[in-house]
């Protein structure tokens, strides 16, 4: 039985359902495109998602639960983990555009970096996977233009304090190295901002590549640059897991 409390405003149905902002919502209602069971949406007004019917310039909305979706992109270097930048740099939106909704990433890679980034519009979901508290690994293979030494990797492992802040160990073994080359696994917990080449920089090492290969038990797999795909049901079920 639907209550009061299933009662939402119209833009939060809107902005849930990946449709629009809610102050784009509230400028569509000003110009009356939105309504609600046939009638002109006012501001302010509140819809029972799956009871009442709502349509923006004739086009029916459906509720964000039968709308849910989660996508793992194949970021490339040179795109912001944004879904718009105001100075004009390439950003991660337009290469899910074909994804028939809007969604949003969880957590960021930096415009130089690459790889697994997931993105929905399960806002809760979103908050679960960008959540210090949240113990997910991270992982990553970064390339080096030089060999490591055993001090480097062993301070790599070691607590630093990067912004005046005091990260957690990170896990950092070799993968290859041969002369002149280096590729680390690293993995983190945290994810502060470019943490990774901070920690490099301070250890006097040069990255030429970054990339995140997993999060938690999902991986890319062989999603090439640029590329997107939903996740598989399990994959969801895995994610809606975590603690």
């Amino acid at each position: 039985m639907n209550t009061r409390e299933d009662e939402i405003r119209i833009q939060k149905y809107m902005s849930d359902s990946g449709i629009m902002s809610r102050r784009k919502t509230e400028e569509e209602i000003r110009a009356g495109n939105i309504t609600v069971n046939g009638q002109t949406a006012v501001l302010g007004q509140k819809v029972k998602p799956g009871i009442d019917r709502v349509e923006y310039n004739g086009r029916s909305i459906k509720p964000a639960e039968s709308r849910r979706m989660y996508i793992m992109l194949n970021k490339p270097v040179g795109y912001i983990t944004s879904l718009s930048d105001d100075r004009g740099r390439p950003c991660v939106a337009a290469l899910v555009r074909d994804a028939g909704t809007r969604v949003y990433p969880c957590g960021r890679l930096d415009m130089d970096s690459e790889g697994l980034l997931l993105l929905t519009n399960d806002g809760d979901m979103a908050n679960k996977l960008t959540h210090p508290g949240h113990n997910i690994a991270k992982i990553y293979h970064v390339t080096l233009t030089t060999e490591i030494t055993p001090e480097q990797l062993h301070n790599l492992g070691q607590p630093m304090i990067i912004d005046d802040y005091t990260i957690a160990p990170v896990n950092t073994s070799i993968v290859t190295q041969k002369k002149g080359l280096t590729v680390l696994r690293m993995e983190l917990y945290e994810g502060r901002n470019r943490q990774i080449r901070k920690m490099c920089e301070l250890c006097g090492l040069t990255i030429t590549r970054l990339r995140r290969i997993s999060v938690g038990a999902l991986s890319l797999g062989g999603l090439k640059p640029g590329q997107w795909r939903r996740l598989n049901a399990g994959e969801i079920k895995y994610l809606k897991g975590i603690e």
